[in-house]
């Protein structure tokens, strides 16, 4: 069995007829369906080939809740308020209550991950059992030329406080400016996307050993470049971390489950990164 843990609805130009299509070539069971309310103004321009955004955000939950209603034994549902508005717990626990929302996800906002409303907002999803996804980005091109205005949570460090500070709940780190932290360089100051072997000591693996309510989300370019600079040191992450792995894609592409495959893993581990990591935390 396979579980996508990081996809969204009406994504790159898919509708739900092309992704159930798409699981099914690529032998996916169920897919976490993630909202993405970043506001206009914090979207990166060239985001607008990905998803078209509305009040709502990029990714509304309400396409989330197409998908879901359509094929409940499919999807997953998820979704993200942003936590600097008023009302994002009480939009949440309403979700959770009349829609069944079981994960929390995708945050993208130009906010840092330790501001009190989010604080409030993970400190919620801890009591309610919901997982948190959240995206950290630096704002670098691959230019090397910075966006000033598309960083996204504030860096590592200010998810490492947000972790610390909420010990109840589950984070799973994502995107480019956690996955360079693989490596203990500064390469993520000048690309979101770093090449070249990698240095141990990462700041990744320090705070997977220190915080037991740490995850990784294996998905995108940003979880398979950085697992790709080295098999060998791969390999030894994934098995040293393998009951807080979890396989996602946010993609409809097959990339990570060919680099998996040939990794060498041992059955069981490669189960708990394909399915039983999000079943136990969405059972």
């Amino acid at each position: 069995m396979i579980v996508d843990a990081h996809n969204h609805p009406h994504y790159l130009g898919f509708n739900c007829s092309d992704m159930l299509r798409n699981m099914e070539q690529n032998g996916i069971s169920r897919t976490w369906l993630l909202s993405l309310e970043t506001p206009e103004s914090e979207y990166h321009p060239s985001y607008y080939k990905h998803g078209w955004p509305t009040e709502q955000g990029a990714i509304p939950f309400t396409a989330c809740l197409e998908y879901a209603r359509a094929h409940p034994d499919r999807f997953v549902l998820g979704y993200a308020p942003d936590p600097r508005l008023p009302t994002s717990i009480s939009r949440l626990e309403a979700a959770i209550d009349l829609f069944g929302v079981r994960v929390c996800g995708e945050m993208m906002l130009r906010m840092t991950y330790d501001n009190p409303d989010a604080l409030r907002l993970f400190r919620f999803c801890g009591k309610k059992g919901l997982p948190v996804i959240v995206e950290v980005n630096y704002g670098v091109e691959p230019s090397g030329h910075a966006w000033p205005n598309y960083w996204y949570g504030g860096g590592i460090d200010a998810l490492e406080r947000a972790v610390h500070a909420c010990p109840e709940t589950i984070f799973l780190g994502h995107g480019p400016g956690f996955w360079a932290h693989i490596s203990d360089d500064d390469l993520y100051r000048t690309a979101s996307y770093p090449k070249g072997d990698i240095v141990p000591g990462g700041k990744v693996t320090g705070l997977m050993r220190t915080y037991p309510n740490l995850y990784c989300d294996l998905s995108a370019g940003s979880g398979l470049n950085a697992l790709q600079r080295s098999s060998a040191f791969a390999k030894e992450f994934l098995l040293e971390f393998q009951d807080r792995c979890l396989y996602g894609r946010d993609i409809f592409d097959n990339r990570l489950q060919v680099f998996l495959n040939e990794l060498g893993l041992p059955d069981d581990c490669l189960r708990k990164i394909y399915s039983g990591n999000a079943l136990r935390l969405v059972p």
